[in-house]
């Protein structure tokens, strides 16, 4: 690679470690450029996928004030996110490259639908009486299976998978969006983590394209950490919806 394309990844592992902090989809920063100067899809989202753990990690690290709620939630959403994760990484080595690539812009549209009609959709919703109790078993394993099945996506591609937990987990969590981006953050690094112990152990790594996503989303983790906490949640909810849609034009451009 030359001095240009080395930097135009540093630089989109910055911009991925800001947005995936803040909001998710930073995949739809870095995909297009790994691709653009000349690495093959496959080998793209596997460098892409290692390169952003330590991103996620630093985001949740930055974010961990912010990160409230009951241990056993925290804990029950991790262990779905690392099974969602090694199951998602195992599936791209099986899959047809077109699998999830057909269902994606779906997935983007009814999370970003659903973030935007959270608000109104939550007051429908029985409220618990007691918030340190917890909520009904059937809502908290819909819960956890949607951590599942969105980190078995984020596990395989992962492109708006911020977006797509953010969405589930506002509807079944009686918290602010800043609190549900914390766990959001954490679940993240959780699948990222497992995801490319995976990639590592199966496939060949471009240890290059890893180390610049790396060292620039670890930096942009903490710098999307700082400003993520001082956005109020009504603006924070529009910045989502507007990354999701532009994750949607993206695909369906595509």
């Amino acid at each position: 690679m030359g001095t240009g394309e080395v930097l135009a990844v540093l630089a989109a592992g910055f911009g991925a470690g800001v947005l995936n902090t803040v909001v998710g989809s930073g995949t739809l920063l870095t995909f297009p450029i790994l691709v653009s100067i000349g690495i093959p899809p496959i080998q793209a989202n596997i460098a892409n996928n290692i390169g952003l753990a330590p991103g996620s990690i630093s985001g949740a690290v930055g974010y961990r004030s912010e990160l409230t709620g009951p241990a056993w939630r925290v804990i029950a959403c991790c262990a779905a996110a690392a099974g969602g994760g090694a199951l998602g990484a195992i599936l791209l080595f099986l899959l047809p490259d077109k699998t999830f690539e057909s269902i994606v812009p779906w997935l983007i549209g009814v999370a970003v639908l659903l973030i935007a009609v959270q608000p109104v959709v939550s007051k429908w919703l029985p409220k618990n009486q007691e918030p340190a109790q917890r909520p009904s078993r059937g809502k908290s394993t819909l819960l956890i299976v949607s951590v599942f099945l969105a980190s078995v996506y984020g596990g395989y591609f992962g492109a708006a998978q911020g977006v797509i937990l953010i969405a589930v987990m506002s509807l079944l969590m009686e918290q602010s969006l800043q609190a549900i981006n914390a766990l959001k953050n954490l679940l993240q690094g959780v699948d990222n983590l497992v995801s490319a112990l995976l990639y590592i152990s199966i496939s060949q790594v471009d240890w290059l394209i890893v180390a610049l996503l790396g060292s620039g989303s670890i930096i942009g983790g903490q710098v999307g950490a700082l400003v993520a906490k001082r956005v109020p949640d009504a603006w924070f909810r529009i910045a989502i919806v507007i990354v999701g849609m532009v994750g949607l034009v993206v695909f369906v451009g595509n």
